[in-house]
C-alpha cells in the first residue's frame, strides 16, 4: 500500500512572519508520522519559508535568478526542520527536493523523476518532497505547489490513499464541514472556498486545492481534506476515517 500525505504550510508555520516555524506542531506531527510511515510519501507545504520570498521576487511572473535561489533555499531549511523531527521521533526520512527532480511546463509537472522515490518506499525509506520553485520550459521557473505534487504522485504510484492536512477540519460552507466534494456540488460551494491565512498564497489556497482533488478524482483516486492540527488525526486519516471532507468522483 502506498500513502501520500500533504501537510499545510498554515500547520508547520506560522504564515505572517517570515521563515517561523511552529516546532510544537512539527514535533507532534513527526511523532505522528513515524507511527505509520511505511508505505508513506510526505510532502509539505512551504508556509512562511517559501511564500514570502516567492512573493518578493513575483516568481509567478518574472525570471529572477536570485528570487530562485533565495526561494529554494528557504524552503529547504523548512525540509531540513521537518526532515530532523521525523528522525528524532523514529521515522527514516529522506529529503527530495522538487528544484531537483521536477520539470514544469506553463506551470503544470511535464516530469519527474519517481525512480527514486519507489526505491525508497520498497526499502522502508519516509521520502519528504515540498512545495519549491521549479525549472519550467515556458516560463523558465515556476512555483511548483505541495498540492500539484500529491496529485502528480497519486497517479505515477497508484496510490491507495491521499490525505490532506490544513488548519481547517475540511472544507466549510455555511459555517459547517462539507462531507463530501464532487462536480456536482463544487459550484455551490466554490465562492466560499477563501485563500490562505496570512501572507498571499501563491499557490492558490483552498480554492486551487479543491480543484487538483476534483481532477485527480476524475482519474479515480479520492483524497480526504482533514485538520492535522488536532492530535490523532493523521492516523486516522491515513486509515481511511472520514475525519474531514472527502473529495471523490461524480456518482
Amino acid at each position: 500500500m502506498v500513502g501520500i500525505l500533504k501537510i499545510g504550510g498554515s500547520v508547520l508555520t506560522d504564515k505572517t512572519k517570515l521563515e517561523s516555524p511552529r516546532m510544537e506542531a512539527i514535533e507532534r506531527i513527526a511523532a505522528e508520522v513515524a507511527s505509520c510511515s511505511s508505505g508513506l510519501v510526505l510532502v509539505h507545504g512551504a508556509g512562511s519559508f517559501g511564500h514570502i520570498h516567492a512573493d518578493k521576487y513575483d516568481l509567478r511572473e518574472r525570471f529572477d535568478p536570485e528570487g530562485i535561489l533565495e526561494t529554494h533555499r528557504s524552503v529547504v531549511r523548512l525540509n531540513e526542520i521537518v526532515v530532523e523531527a521525523l528522525g528524532q521521533a523514529g521515522a527514516h526520512p529522506v529529503p527530495v527536493h522538487p528544484l531537483s527532480c521536477a520539470l514544469l511546463q506553463d506551470g503544470r509537472i511535464r516530469d519527474m523523476n519517481i525512480g527514486p522515490l519507489t526505491e525508497m518506499i520498497e526499502r522502508g525509506l519516509l521520502p519528504v518532497l515540498h512545495g519549491d520553485v521549479v525549472m519550467d520550459r515556458a516560463r523558465g521557473a515556476d512555483i511548483l505547489s505541495g498540492d500539484q505534487i500529491i496529485t502528480h504522485l497519486a497517479r505515477s504510484l497508484g496510490a491507495d490513499v491521499v490525505a490532506l492536512g490544513t488548519r481547517e477540519d475540511g472544507v466549510i460552507y455555511g459555517g459547517e464541514v462539507v462531507s463530501r466534494v464532487t462536480r456536482e456540488n463544487y459550484h455551490r460551494i466554490e465562492p466560499e472556498l477563501g485563500g490562505s491565512r496570512g501572507v498571499d498564497d501563491v499557490t492558490g489556497g483552498m480554492r486551487k486545492k479543491v480543484m487538483e482533488l476534483l481532477d485527480l478524482a476524475d482519474d479515480g483516486i479520492p483524497s480526504l481534506i482533514f485538520n492535522a492540527g488536532k492530535k490523532g488525526m493523521i492516523e486516522k486519516a491515513l486509515e481511511g476515517e472520514l475525519v474531514g471532507t472527502l473529495v471523490e468522483g461524480s456518482s
